[in-house]
């Protein structure tokens, strides 16, 4: 089995939290990418959140906010989902699945971002088609009653 450092995207794109949305989005779009971690400051690159494309979609378009004048760390999420590089590939797969993530940023032991796993990423780097299946089946599956 891999490790997470195998399989993930290295130096991930950031923000700040005191960056707006507007700024997000725009990253979002030239990086072609659906989520971004948030990171205290360049300094240190400790992970304190992330944002996501629903996010700005789900707290931003359908709440009628301004996304130039809200700051990143209003509609991130605060309580984020990690592993860390050297864990077992599994071990992230199963929270991902636990939680219902589409993508899990990777942190050293100081909550350092070292990089992100996203399904993409398992897709297309881990030769494994019905583990990937298996993954997606269950982060998509609806948690409705």
């Amino acid at each position: 089995m891999n490790k997470c450092n195998e399989v993930m995207t290295k130096d991930p794109v950031c923000c700040l939290p005191n960056d707006l949305v507007a700024k997000a989005a725009k990253l979002m779009k030239s990086e072609n990418i659906g989520s971004i971690p948030v990171i205290e400051n360049e300094q240190t690159k400790q992970l304190v959140g992330i944002v996501t494309d629903r996010d700005l979609t789900l707290k931003i378009v359908a709440e009628g906010r301004d996304a130039k004048s809200t700051k990143v760390e209003a509609v991130m999420t605060h309580k984020v989902v990690t592993c860390r590089a050297e864990d077992d590939l599994q071990k992230a797969l199963d929270a991902m699945s636990e939680y219902q993530l589409r993508r899990i940023p990777v942190v050293d032991s100081d909550n350092k971002i070292m990089g992100i796993i996203v399904q993409a990423d398992v897709a297309t780097r881990v030769n494994q088609p019905e583990k990937t299946a298996a993954m997606v089946k269950e982060i998509s599956q609806s948690n409705a009653k």
